[in-house]
């Protein structure tokens, strides 16, 4: 099962595992299916088994990702405590998932810290990986601009 192979699994129990095993569900899709829509509630985390998943943000996909490598991980609005997806999630090729409740996930999470602490460690190294990956490719295109995080203001343009 793609569970043990993917990287955000890696290092946890065997205990923990199989639980998770347990818990998920396989799901095939067609090319065009809509996983979830950006503002759904985010009740659900999935693992890339095969196929592509295009993420797209904004209303004419401003920012869009996708998801092609068998146990890459999204829906990862659902593991961080936002009560809805922040992208859209379309198949882009017949594609096969698994996904797992994000209750079902916290439960089992919470019954094994120590594999909790390795989960929420590989999940922060791929959502890192994805956030330099977008900012790479917004600094290749030369249309970035800045952002202050704690403000949420846009800054068009360099200022001296």
């Amino acid at each position: 099962m793609i569970i043990q192979g993917a990287d955000l699994f890696s290092g946890m129990s065997l205990e923990a595992i199989n639980e998770i095993k347990t818990s998920v569900v396989e799901e095939s899709h067609d090319k065009g299916t809509i996983l979830f829509k950006q503002d759904d509630p985010a009740n659900y985390f999935y693992t890339l088994i095969d196929g592509r998943v295009q993420l797209a943000i904004g209303k004419d996909a401003e920012i869009d990702y996708t998801v092609s490598r068998p146990g890459e991980i999204f829906g990862l609005s659902s593991m961080v405590d936002r009560e809805c997806y922040t992208a859209d999630a379309q198949c882009v090729a017949p594609t096969k998932t698994a996904k797992i409740s994000k209750d079902k996930l916290d439960r089992i999470l919470e019954k094994y810290p120590r594999d909790a602490t390795l989960f929420f460690k590989h999940l922060s190294t791929a959502i890192m990986k994805r956030l330099v990956d977008n900012y790479s490719a917004f600094l290749s295109q030369g249309s970035l601009q800045g952002v202050s995080y704690g403000s949420r203001q846009v800054a068009s343009g360099s200022e001296d």
